[in-house]
């Protein structure tokens, strides 16, 4: 059996392939079929899933399909796309029949055309007539939510958000009731609101004074159905409601017990699921609806993340899953006989064997709170030889590191290092007090966490001398944050379109975005003085380590300047700095020709200033890279 190079190791890890589920076809007879999206040719597109089982490619379009929606009663989707990772999101509709895949946007209908504002999808109405959409176009600001015929392609807004508004789960079965999610005063606020289509009214669930989590409507019927929210305690739970009677609720027994528990459900209202997060982990649970309990788990090939969808009669659970040796594919599980097909095989170079498996963990932070982490352990590490280790902090902040596969992840390991992934405290998915826990001016306590993750590396059998940070967004922060804030403690830093300064990351980023993130940050009118001290840019004498930077020319959150302006400030410094800015990305690297050519370079960085000692070649056997 053939070996290869470490280099031709991480690249093959890199070009790991996945396939998620983007929609079921629930119209009455029709035939199993499924929307799923790929990215088997370097960017996410879409493909049809036929009851053959084959995949037939629809699009290959010059820019990634962001999500995409059957028209129920026609033969038609509607999907979502930007230009070049702007966020700035049009709506088109695809014709499924066609002869050939779509290969450019002139080979679809427009339903939207106003490339200076988003549209993001926000559901179909039942006989297919109607789409709903939520958009900033009225002020450039407010995401509002709009109607179109699709017939005549007539649009008006519905309601007037006040806000920042995001997609719920589209129409009540009835078509009366549209659900939208709008963000509340507080950091990790949400409020649920029902738009009455007829009416024009809304009804709106929340929680005044406190920071509280509302998700969308799980229906099961046209005058009830279930959500998720942690209104009466520290977890989600699951409960159920009325649309006219949103101060009444039954909560489902043993959900937002110990975990945070979200809630899907059938189109016909027979069958709920339960998904609860188990430390990063998603565990599927049916709900007995006449008994109003959770009942027993769903098996899943492996323990990862889980994204369900039911059939429209509610027997089976289609589902994405991604797990740390599984990059990500399309499951269905059938609640009749309990059996579990796989429905799509994405392309996997390296077998599974070689792919590292995460050990959790935790540690005590400064102030008695523990941190909870996942390890990774490289293949081939010489006893008595600790190999320099990553930690890798994830974006948000309010997010979480899931038990997912992470490319990046399993190529730093194939690469020798040892990688620690924290939930520092903010983190989503541990209750809503630990994810306030670096709210505004507590901002700099998360930062702390790291002191306290780096404190433990030694015990874990990494070299703590060696040690460096590698972060996207917030994550991006907390790297640049590490290196000035503890420059005695990190050897290098990898910062993917992360924040440099707060305060001009709030001054430039998307008007829509702004009042947004400043609840999280502090506001520049109220907070400035401690939004200049928690900056990194402010502390720029202090850095030391050397940096890799890699951002987007049009991110649309994170504006490429907060990269320039710091590594203008390293290199005039005489820091070694590296900057990587790629034309056509946003928020991120949605390419993988510039994923393979960045990622491979900053490891190579790594290498170059922390010198991993190489494992053993591994196997991958004939035609593998």
């Amino acid at each position: 059996m053939p070996t290869t190079s470490r280099h031709d190791l991480v690249r093959a890890l890199l070009r790991a392939r996945m396939t998620v589920l983007a929609d079921i076809d629930r119209d009455p007879g029709a035939p199993e079929r499924l929307l799923v999206r790929s990215d088997a040719s370097g960017s996410f597109q879409l493909s049809e899933l036929g009851p053959d089982g084959e995949l037939v490619t629809l699009t290959e379009l010059p820019e990634p399909v962001a999500s995409a929606h059957y028209v129920p009663g026609a033969r038609r989707a509607v999907i979502e796309a930007d230009a070049g990772g702007n966020e700035r999101a049009q709506l088109l509709l695809l014709d499924l029949d066609r002869e050939a895949p779509a290969r450019g946007f002139a080979a679809l209908k427009p339903l939207t055309e106003d490339p200076a504002h988003g549209h993001h999808f926000a559901g179909i109405s039942h006989d297919g007539r109607v789409l709903a959409y939520t958009s900033n176009c009225d002020d450039g600001v407010d995401f509002d939510v709009y109607l179109c015929d699709l017939e005549t392609g007539e649009h008006r807004q519905l309601w007037k958000s006040g806000g920042w508004a995001h997609p719920g789960s589209g129409f009540s079965p009835d078509g009366r009731w549209l659900s939208a999610i709008r963000s509340g005063p507080y950091p990790l606020d949400e409020q649920l609101v029902l738009i009455d289509i007829e009416g024009g009214g809304v009804s709106v669930t929340s929680s005044p004074g406190s920071a509280t989590l509302f998700g969308p409507p799980a229906w099961l019927g046209p005058d009830a159905f279930l959500h998720s929210t942690n209104a009466d305690g520290d977890l989600r739970a699951i409960e159920c409601r009325h649309p006219r009677g949103l101060d009444g609720s039954s909560r489902i027994a043993g959900s937002g017990e110990r975990h945070d528990t979200d809630v899907v459900s059938s189109h016909d209202g027979s069958t709920a699921i339960a998904i609860e997060n188990r430390d990063g982990a998603s565990v599927m649970r049916r709900i007995d609806l006449e008994m109003g309990a959770l009942g027993e788990a769903i098996a899943t090939p492996e323990q990862g993340l889980v994204e369900p969808a039911l059939s429209a009669d509610g027997s089976i659970v289609y589902y994405t899953l991604t797990a740390p040796r599984i990059p990500g594919d399309v499951f269905a599980y059938d609640l009749r006989s309990g059996e579990t097909r796989r429905l799509t095989t994405s392309a996997l170079e390296v077998p599974v064997e070689r792919l590292a498996t995460p050990e959790p963990g935790s540690v005590e932070s400064f102030d008695g709170e523990r941190v909870p982490y996942d390890v990774y352990r490289p293949h081939g590490a010489r006893e008595g030889e600790p190999p320099p280790v990553v930690v890798h902090v994830h974006g948000g902040p309010e997010s979480q590191a899931r038990r997912q596969f992470n490319p990046v992840i399993q190529a730093l390991v194939a690469a020798g290092y040892g990688v620690v992934v924290p939930n520092v405290r903010g983190s989503t998915g541990y209750g809503k007090r630990y994810a306030a826990l670096d709210d505004t001016t507590r901002r700099l306590d998360s930062v702390r966490d790291l002191a306290a993750v780096h404190a433990t590396l030694a015990s874990l059998g990494f070299d703590p001398a060696r040690a460096a940070l590698w972060g996207g967004s917030y994550g991006g922060y907390m790297v640049l944050a590490g290196l000035a804030f503890q420059p005695e403690l990190w050897a290098a830093g990898v910062d993917i379109v992360g924040i440099a300064s707060l305060v001009t990351f709030l001054q430039n980023t998307s008007a829509y975005r702004r009042a947004h993130r400043e609840r999280e940050y502090g506001s520049l009118a109220e907070d400035r003085a401690f939004l200049l001290e928690a900056s990194p840019l402010t502390h720029v004498g202090a850095m030391r380590a050397p940096l890799f930077v890699i951002h987007g020319r049009n991110d649309p959150r994170v504006p490429v300047s907060e990269a320039e302006q710091l590594v203008a400030s390293l290199r005039g410094r005489g820091i070694r700095c590296e900057l990587c800015i790629y034309e056509d990305e946003g928020h991120g690297l949605a390419r993988l020709g510039n994923r393979l050519d960045a990622y491979p370079r900053a490891i190579e960085f790594l290498d170059s200033v922390v010198g991993a000692r190489r494992p053993d070649p591994s196997p991958l056997g004939p035609d593998r890279v």
